[in-house]
């Protein structure tokens, strides 16, 4: 190894969360580490999390799943499908030419 190119390593080196003040004293380059929140006082952690459901997101999802299931209920065979589109196509063809009465 190279010489006075390693950083220095402390072996009581102090962390210290600032919101609940609690330390705990471990090996590091750093003599001292201050976090802003620890896994005692972080909400994940301690099971106060609050769930933010912005926008509408889970209520989106839940539709777009209760309608993708719909869509794969009522497909059928390749067969009936192509034969929905003949028929919906033959409709907007008779749609478009115009009726001549004599």
């Amino acid at each position: 190894m190279k010489a006075e190119i390693h950083p220095n390593y402390h072996t009581d080196a102090k962390i210290s969360c600032l919101s609940c003040g609690y330390e705990v004293t471990t090996g590091s380059t750093m003599p001292e580490i201050k976090v802003e929140l620890c896994y005692k006082c972080h909400p994940f952690y301690t099971g106060k999390q609050n769930l933010v459901d912005t926008g509408g997101r889970v209520d989106r999802f839940s539709r777009l799943k209760t309608r993708s299931t719909e869509k794969a209920a009522t497909a059928s065979s390749k067969k009936a499908k192509t034969a929905k589109r003949a028929a919906v196509k033959a409709e907007k063809k008779s749609a478009k030419t115009p009726k001549v009465e004599a």
